[in-house]
C-alpha cells in the first residue's frame, strides 16, 4: 500500500470517486489495520495508541468542564457523569467521556450513532454516515462499531 500512496492520493483527490469505486480497486484501505497504516503512513502518528492516550491526558481535565456546564444541558449530563463515577474499566470510561462531550457540545446522539443488535446489522443500510455500534444483546457492551459512509444496496455491509 505505500508504494501506491501517491498514485491513491493522486486520484482521490483529482477525481473524487465514490466510496464504493475505491473500495473496488484498494479493498485494503477499507480494513481496521490498514486505515491505521494510512493514517500512520500520512502522518507518522499512531492513530488509535495516541487518540487513546490524549483522551486519558484530558480526561480529568473534560470531566472539570463538563461537571461545571449549568441549565438545561448541565441536566442532562449528569446521568452520563453518574455513569462515568461508576464505571471502573478503562474502556466504558473512555465512551462515557466521549458521550458527556457529544451532550456537551450540543450535538445529537442520535444524528450520530446508531445501536443495533448483531441478528438486525445487515437492516441497517438506511444509516449512512453514522456510526454503527453492535450488540450481542441490548444490555451486553458492544461487540464491534462500524462506520457506515455509503452503502450499496447490492452489497451487505460489513
Amino acid at each position: 500500500m505505500s508504494k501506491t500512496f501517491s498514485s491513491r492520493r493522486l486520484e482521490v483527490v483529482s477525481s473524487s470517486p465514490a466510496v464504493q469505486d475505491v473500495k473496488e480497486r484498494w479493498p485494503a484501505l477499507f480494513s481496521e489495520a490498514q486505515i491505521k497504516e494510512e493514517f500512520r503512513r500520512i502522518t507518522t502518528i499512531r492513530l488509535e495508541e495516541t487518540f487513546m492516550s490524549k483522551l486519558d491526558g484530558y480526561t480529568p481535565r473534560l470531566l472539570e468542564l463538563v461537571r461545571a456546564k449549568g441549565g438545561m444541558a448541565g441536566t442532562k449530563l449528569r446521568p452520563i457523569l453518574d455513569a462515568i463515577n461508576q464505571s471502573h474499566g478503562i474502556e466504558r470510561k473512555r465512551d462515557m467521556v466521549i458521550q458527556s462531550l457529544i451532550e456537551y457540545l450540543g450535538e445529537s446522539r442520535e444524528e450520530l450513532f446508531h445501536d443495533c443488535q448483531e441478528h438486525d446489522r445487515e437492516g441497517q443500510a438506511q444509516h449512512i454516515m453514522k456510526i454503527l455500534v453492535v450488540h450481542g444483546t441490548p444490555e451486553e457492551d458492544p461487540s464491534d462499531v462500524a462506520i457506515v459512509i455509503e452503502v450499496d444496496t447490492d452489497e451487505k455491509m460489513k
